[in-house]
């Protein structure tokens, strides 16, 4: 079994973030934590965030960068994670009208390549990250396939999100298998049991993770990263649960 540091991303405490970035930051840390996939800088500058998060105990597992800035400010964004000391960058998502058709794919994987031999060039990685859509049935494959078998691996890495992945109908360890070596980063968020099969804090659902856990070296995982996208409870109480969890584990 894998024993891997583990992230938070701040996604899930984003109302809490707004209130009181550096507060909460702090938090994360006393709780645990050893590191944050960031999502958002609460406006401080790339010194002022490397200090707090420096001061936090937190070192930085990643960050998601809209396509937008990717493509039109990438020498910023590569300039910033230097300065914050982050070795990767997450595209988190495409807007819908890239994502249509195979043609929307394929152009998607040659221009993720592009993108990502840059980072590449700086000493950074780079991934994408994966939500249920793109397993969608198209031409006989899927965006997913066609996304990670068009673009060039050495560039272009996965942030496997298992939740998600489960979600669009694949297993996530399988994917780990097939994509082998190229998994730094894995999202881990649990599933309810119930019929509407939404988030759930880590431990407290249905995912397998302790197969996840035994094909993490495999996928060539790096960080663990806990996200919970909606909590039923105060998202404080559920990123502070998962925790505990993958702690009785031995996994934190």
């Amino acid at each position: 079994m894998s024993k891997l540091p583990v992230a938070l991303q701040l996604y899930t405490l984003r109302e809490q973030l707004a209130a009181d970035f550096t507060g909460v930051i702090k938090r994360v840390g006393q709780m645990g934590y050893m590191g944050v996939e960031l999502a958002g800088y609460g406006g401080l500058s790339a010194e002022a965030l490397k200090e707090l998060l420096d001061e936090a105990g937190l070192r930085i597992a990643g960050d998601h960068v809209g396509l937008d800035r990717l493509e039109n400010q990438l020498d910023g964004v590569i300039a910033f994670s230097k300065a914050i000391g982050n070795d990767t960058v997450v595209l988190p998502a495409v807007p819908a009208q890239r994502r249509g058709d195979l043609a929307g794919w394929r152009s998607l994987a040659d221009e993720l390549t592009h993108i990502g031999e840059r980072f590449v060039d700086q000493g950074l990685t780079f991934c994408y990250h994966n939500h249920a859509w793109e397993f969608a049935p198209l031409d006989g494959t899927d965006g997913f396939h066609v996304l990670f078998g068009e673009s060039d691996p050495r560039y272009v890495k996965i942030e496997l999100d298992t939740f998600w992945a489960k979600k669009g109908g694949f297993d996530p360890v399988a994917l780990m298998r097939e994509f082998s070596g190229r998994v730094p980063l894995l999202h881990l968020k649990d599933m309810t049991a119930d019929e509407e099969a939404t988030f759930a804090e880590v431990g407290e659902g249905t995912m397998d993770f302790q197969a996840i856990f035994q094909a993490a070296t495999v996928a060539g995982a790096r960080w663990y990263i806990v996200e919970q996208d909606r909590c039923r409870r105060s998202p404080l109480e559920s990123v502070a649960i998962s925790l505990r969890h993958l702690r009785e584990w031995g996994i934190a």
